[in-house]
């Protein structure tokens, strides 16, 4: 928290966990986040890319686990299913000075909902560890598969 402005916030987008201010974000960081029994032990961080700016930092990810805790920032109130993990997930970290003021973390909450077997993906247009799968690899899985009219276009001229 030293290394932050004296207002800083972290949004986690699609849970909206995070905080605004020094004493929420302390709180959180605390007892939601850095807490050891919050992030599953074997956590592994993949980098797939790194975009710095004048007064910003871009990072492209997997976070990667077996859903042994109970995930507060990701998945507030889900128990842990004991199932694998893959997220696709940017990270934005904004800077003021030499100081942190914000970071934006998204991620595609559909695709950890179906991992995890919360949600049926042969009823809605989602997809479980593909999707990272894909961010790493682009050209390893096809694209399209949920796009049900793709077919139809097939053949059609494009210019």
């Amino acid at each position: 928290m030293s290394e932050q402005v004296s207002t800083p916030y972290v949004n986690h987008v699609p849970t909206m966990t995070g905080g605004v201010g020094y004493k929420d974000l302390a709180r959180f960081y605390k007892y939601h986040f850095t807490k050891e029994d919050v992030t599953p032990p074997d956590t592994e961080l993949i980098t797939i890319s790194r975009t710095v700016g004048a007064d910003r930092i871009i990072d492209e990810m997997i976070f990667k686990c077996t859903h042994t805790t109970e995930i507060d920032y990701f998945l507030p109130g889900i128990k842990p299913t004991g199932k694998p993990l893959e997220i696709a997930l940017v990270g934005v970290v904004a800077f003021r000075g030499d100081k942190l003021t914000f970071e934006h973390i998204y991620w595609d909450q559909a695709s950890a909902l179906v991992q995890l077997g919360l949600i049926d993906s042969t009823v809605l247009p989602v997809a479980g560890t593909e999707v990272a799968h894909k961010v790493v690899d682009p050209f390893g899985l096809p694209s399209n598969t949920l796009l049900a009219r793709w077919k139809e276009s097939e053949g059609l001229p494009i210019d």
